[in-house]
């Protein structure tokens, strides 16, 4: 078995922080709780009464709608250029028989586990699609269709991805797995052709998104299956570019750890119970230290998100972060907070997030994300909030080796050495 499968680069990816920021938005119908042009809204649907041809009357739905706020004060729908559709990194995984390899995101805040179709229509291949791979059934000698089983993710923009369910032979990081059901994508909305990946591996726990109760997520699947041992029913992740040699390079593992990582590290995998009854990855982060002064969370929790670029906190932690970076401010403009861009490295608070009980650094050059405007970078953490959690995204975990535990329910974590 291998023992660590590098990460794939996106060429394709752009990296931006207002883009990323409603990018989570869209995600988990977070509503700002900070001005901004991104906003999400309650809309009216009326069926219309029989027999007319006039939409009022009849059957009322409400539904939450995402919209942006322009210059001069009207509302428009978001477009593709509006989000990021798109990911810092793939994960390669062999399906089919014979085996081919697609690009997946990661993604351990999602349940679905779906592929491009054959059957897509080119019109949502993304720019430059000659870099996409699509997976077609009836190439693979171990494909078998499974009746009766739409499925389909709607977003607050609009935008959706459909199609049918099968199942087929994997191979997630050397461990081989049989007859696993994967979502063919054979409908996606026109928002997905910056959409640069073959499709989604989700992680998280829950039922995929379709009517049959007996298809289950990936994570929860393998869990209760025979095929792994206790002690292999786990991946791992690092995203940071930290380390020497091939371990410099990010990469995962599938049902085993890398334990050239963990010594280079030095220190030993801290563990915390996961509460996966919301299908996350979810665990107490009860404290937060910002230059060294401590703040108390007690009843906070924290989610962690392998999609995610970004990390959101509560706004009053976030106003004590870039309360202590000189220059630093929350622009309307950019719906975030924003760092100066000639500050240095040295100047940068320490911010220490807690995964249980034991707290861990953020890399400083996590907090400067990307340009925002002129003079100014986007920052790495920003506000979460309507939501009651944490979201831990790529800026938290580009220090870490993270263990994703989901044979014994924990999350584990070892600082990157470079950060001690």
């Amino acid at each position: 078995m291998a023992s660590k499968i590098f990460l794939v680069e996106n060429p394709n990816y752009c990296k931006s922080g207002i883009k990323s920021y409603v990018h989570l938005i869209r995600k988990y119908r977070l509503h700002p709780t900070r001005n901004g042009p991104y906003s999400i809204s309650r809309a009216i649907h009326q069926t219309g009464r029989p027999f007319t041809d006039k939409p009022i009357g009849g059957r009322v739905r409400f539904h939450d709608v995402m919209r942006k706020q322009t210059s001069d004060d009207e509302f428009k729908q978001v477009e593709k250029d509006d989000i990021q559709n798109d990911a810092v990194f793939f994960m390669p995984v062999s399906i089919g028989t014979p085996a081919r390899t697609l690009n997946l995101v990661l993604d351990t805040a999602s349940a679905d586990f779906w592929v491009r179709s054959s059957e897509l229509s080119a019109v949502t291949l993304p720019e430059g699609g000659e870099e996409s791979h699509t997976f077609d059934p009836k190439k693979s000698s171990t494909f078998k269709d499974i009746e009766d089983s739409p499925w389909k993710v709607s977003y607050v923009d609009g935008s959706s991805v459909s199609g049918t369910i099968g199942t087929e032979d994997i191979t997630i990081g050397g461990a081989a797995f049989k007859a696993q059901p994967i979502q063919l994508a054979k409908t996606m909305s026109p928002m997905f052709t910056q959409f640069s990946a073959d499709g989604v591996l989700g992680l998280a726990f829950g039922h995929i998104n379709h009517p049959q109760e007996d298809i289950k997520a990936l994570a929860e699947r393998l869990n209760i299956g025979d095929d792994l041992k206790q002690s292999a029913k786990l991946f791992t992740v690092k995203l940071g570019s930290w380390g020497d040699s091939d371990l410099k390079k990010p990469f995962y593992t599938f049902a085993s750890i890398d334990e050239d990582t963990v010594r280079y590290c030095g220190h030993d995998v801290h563990h915390t119970p996961v509460d996966n009854s919301r299908g996350y990855w979810m665990f107490k982060s009860p404290s937060t230290t910002v230059g060294g002064k401590a703040m108390n969370r007690s009843e906070n929790k924290a989610v962690v998100d392998t999609d995610a670029a970004l990390t959101l906190l509560d706004d009053q932690t976030c106003q004590a972060i870039y309360d202590s970076i000189p220059g630093a401010l929350y622009d309307i403009e950019s719906q975030g907070f924003v760092i100066p861009s000639d500050v240095n490295i040295g100047q940068l608070p320490v911010v220490q997030l807690a995964v249980g009980e034991k707290s861990f650094v953020m890399s400083k050059e996590s907090l400067m994300f990307a340009e925002a405007k002129p003079g100014y970078v986007y920052g790495g953490v920003q506000s979460r909030g309507s939501l009651e959690f944490d979201i831990l995204g790529g800026t938290f975990l580009d220090g870490l080796y993270a263990i994703f535990d989901f044979g014994s329910l924990r999350f584990g974590a070892v600082q990157a050495n470079a950060e001690v």
